[in-house]
């Protein structure tokens, strides 16, 4: 009833959305502790700079403030090398995610109708997707992944030891973005059409007569 290469390729895609979706939420996460602590990191930098170290008793050792700025910019520094690390983590996420939708088109494009059965493959059950709307579900879930990369990235980008201010802000904007991707359910939707549909065809297929 559908090729054996596209119900392949379809689980394919779903194991490597699964993947993808626990590698998002993760590097989210991840991110977000690390934001915080940039975050904390940044107020207490704020306030070293605000403080009259000459009417304190530290007053008589100044090199004790460039030397407190210099190792607060450095933890500041590695902080944002490690959110780097988790952008490129989201960025991996977007390309494998895109990857496996590409082979799952690129295979729909060379097969020929009569190869799917596209009369009954494009029909939908009282259970099952129809092709189209798997296919669909496809460009959803990429499109969702290049967006959350892209305005992770954007974010991030915006990040800078001069705007002290900012980066204390910052964590407020990441929260947004998790919640967002918590509550949104298209990967999990997608990943569930592909499994009804791949069954109910290979039920199909498998069934006398068929």
């Amino acid at each position: 009833m559908m090729a054996a290469a596209m119900a392949a390729a379809l689980r394919g895609w779903a194991e490597a959305a699964a993947r993808a979706d626990g590698a998002a939420r993760a590097a989210l996460e991840a991110s977000a502790s690390l934001l915080g602590s940039l975050a904390a990191l940044a107020a207490q930098m704020r306030a070293a700079r605000r403080l009259q170290w000459e009417a304190t008793p530290l007053g008589g050792f100044p090199e004790l403030r460039a030397r407190l700025w210099q190792k607060q910019r450095g933890a500041a520094e590695a902080l944002l090398e490690q959110l780097s690390g988790r952008r490129e983590e989201l960025r991996a996420v977007r390309d494998a995610v895109g990857t496996a939708g590409t082979a799952v088109f690129r295979l729909y494009e060379e097969q020929s109708p009569a190869e799917l059965r596209l009369e009954a493959v494009l029909r939908r059950g009282p259970r099952c997707p129809s092709l189209a709307d798997v296919l669909e579900g496809l460009q959803d879930v990429e499109r969702f992944y290049r967006h959350l990369y892209l305005e992770s990235k954007l974010l991030l980008q915006r990040l800078s030891l001069e705007s002290l201010a900012e980066v204390e802000a910052v964590p407020q904007s990441w929260e947004r973005i998790v919640q967002r991707c918590k509550e949104n359910d298209i990967v999990q939707d997608t990943i569930l059409k592909v499994s009804l549909f791949v069954e109910n065809h290979r039920e199909l297929s498998c069934s006398p007569g068929s």
